[in-house]
Formats: structure tokens, C-alpha cells, sequence
């Protein structure tokens, strides 16, 4: 599956559990690593959970399933590894304190 359609199904799959402030950056000419990077919040730890669980059934149903999941201990943040897209599921709290938009936007 190309890029863009991995982060359109992921996009998808974040928004039918309303996450919270989702934003994709287009990272792919700024590193290797990844093509797209999709953070998000979730309004609690079951919430944040929920969304990384139901993100992972979308991703294996298309035959794409992702290539770790970490985290989810304590679901205070997920990082899930879909190849060349990197979703970050966080609490409001600690997105804010790690503020990783910053890092891949120039001001």
C-alpha cells in the first residue's frame, strides 16, 4: 500500500474514535525513517488505548499490519509503526510537554 494511502486508512481509523487534535506532517523529505508522521490525543488512557487497538484491526484488516506497537502499558502514549507512517497516540498532557510538532516544523 503507498504511502498516502496507509496515512489516508490511518487518518480514517483515528477519526472513527474521535481522536482529539489529529495533525499528519509530511515528513518524507526530512528523513528516511518515515513518510508521514500522524500525531493525536485521546481524552483519557482507555481512550488513548481504544484508538490505538481499533488503528491496529484497521491496518491488519488491509493487510497491512503495522510493524510494532509500543506503549501500551500505560497508555499514556502509543507510537505505532506502520512502515513508512508513525502514528503517535498521547494524552493532552503529555503531547504538550513533548511537544513533538515542534520537531518537525520550522517556525
Amino acid at each position: 500500500m503507498q504511502a498516502v494511502s496507509l496515512a489516508q486508512l490511518a487518518m480514517g481509523a483515528l477519526e472513527d474514535l474521535k481522536a482529539l487534535d489529529i495533525i499528519q506532517l509530511d515528513v518524507g523529505a526530512l528523513t528516511p525513517v518515515a513518510d508521514y508522521i500522524i500525531i493525536c490525543s485521546g481524552r483519557s488512557d482507555r481512550h488513548v488505548k481504544s484508538i490505538a487497538q481499533h488503528l491496529v484491526e484497521q491496518l491488519k484488516a488491509a493487510g497491512e499490519p503495522p510493524l510494532s506497537v509500543t506503549g501500551n502499558e500505560l497508555s499514556h502514549w502509543i507510537l505505532i509503526d506502520c512502515n513508512v507512517v508513525i502514528v503517535h497516540i498521547m494524552l493532552p498532557e503529555v503531547r504538550q510537554y513533548y511537544e513533538l510538532e515542534k520537531l518537525w516544523t520550522v517556525a
